[in-house]
């Protein structure tokens, strides 16, 4: 049979008062240093040896001292008390200091095309806070996971979370320089019947898709895929390879269009995408790391991704 440990049911402040009294030689001098009275501070000795059953102060007409089990007690309260000021303490710079380990989750096009050159340039700047990664279609849940903070890309909202909206998210269509020396752009987008288009979407068959040119035109075109694909890393590459034009996110596609790999069809047709949020949990404030990475990933997007235009 193993035998039950009793457990501490006392006051935290009892403690700190206990301490104070040994330290310091007197209730009245305790009382001072915690800006209590000696009334208060008897009591709660009092209420500290009613919860332990055992007697730590032994009473003098005037003074009191330690006992044996007393100065045993005081040295391991100090020691825990000591530790609990220092995870306090950590608690509240977590608040203010960028320090310790950050956790991430987003999509796999996403995470690959868009993530390694912003964490990069986090952990350059915050050396002292580590990062992991989770790359995933999935939408894990951040409780759950124990993620600091996720990078979702279209419209589901997610109750129970906070939320920032980062950037609204276009679909563009792109091609090799390669490709359109084979087969001239199309100049309309009904055009695109002509070419071999490719779309990440598992649905066999004819696919429409709904291209706005900005100043209030919408057109529905119905295209049957050359190739499909189950997610846009994978249309990227195909289109990349020069096998068609692909539809893609405009952040997707941006490295491989500011490199000059890809060129920009049918401009200025493309597809709302939705937005890109990020998602942590809610709460009173989020831990330094997270805000400032937060705010990282908006300012960099914003930077790469705003200035040569392909927002749309």
């Amino acid at each position: 049979m193993v035998a039950r440990t009793e457990t501490f049911g006392g006051n935290l402040d009892d403690l700190r008062a206990f301490c104070a009294v040994v330290d310091l030689g007197t209730v009245t001098a305790a009382a001072e240093s915690l800006r209590e009275t000696k009334g208060s501070v008897s009591r709660r000795l009092s209420r500290l040896e009613t919860a332990l059953g055992a007697t730590l102060m032994a009473r003098h007409p005037r003074a009191v001292s330690p006992t044996a089990e007393g100065l045993a007690f005081h040295a391991k309260v100090q020691e825990c008390l000591a530790l609990l000021d220092e995870a306090a303490e950590t608690a509240r710079d977590a608040r203010t200091v960028p320090a310790g380990h950050l956790r991430i989750t987003t999509s796999v096009d996403f995470g690959i095309e868009v993530m390694p050159d912003i964490v990069a340039s986090f952990r350059e700047a915050y050396p002292q806070v580590t990062v992991e990664m989770l790359n995933t279609d999935t939408r894990l849940d951040l409780a759950a996971n124990r993620i600091d903070l996720a990078l979702r890309l279209g419209d589901v909202e997610e109750t129970g979370y906070r939320s920032t909206r980062i950037l609204d998210v276009w679909m563009a269509l792109y091609a090799t320089p390669a490709y359109l020396a084979s087969k001239p752009a199309p100049t309309a987008p009904a055009a695109l019947a002509e070419h071999d288009v490719i779309l990440a979407r598992e649905r066999p068959g004819v696919m429409g898709i709904l291209l706005n040119d900005g100043r209030g035109r919408t057109e529905q075109v119905g295209i049957r895929p050359a190739i499909r694909a189950s997610d846009f890393a994978t249309t990227l590459r195909l289109t990349l390879a020069g096998a068609g034009i692909g539809h893609l996110p405009s952040l997707i596609a941006a490295r491989g269009f500011e490199a000059g790999l890809l060129v920009r069809v049918l401009e200025p047709w493309a597809t709302t995408g939705g937005a890109l949020r990020a998602v942590s949990l809610a709460g009173r404030e989020l831990p330094a790391r997270v805000r400032l990475f937060r705010e990282h990933v908006r300012t960099e997007i914003s930077k790469r991704f705003s200035v040569n235009s392909m927002q749309r």
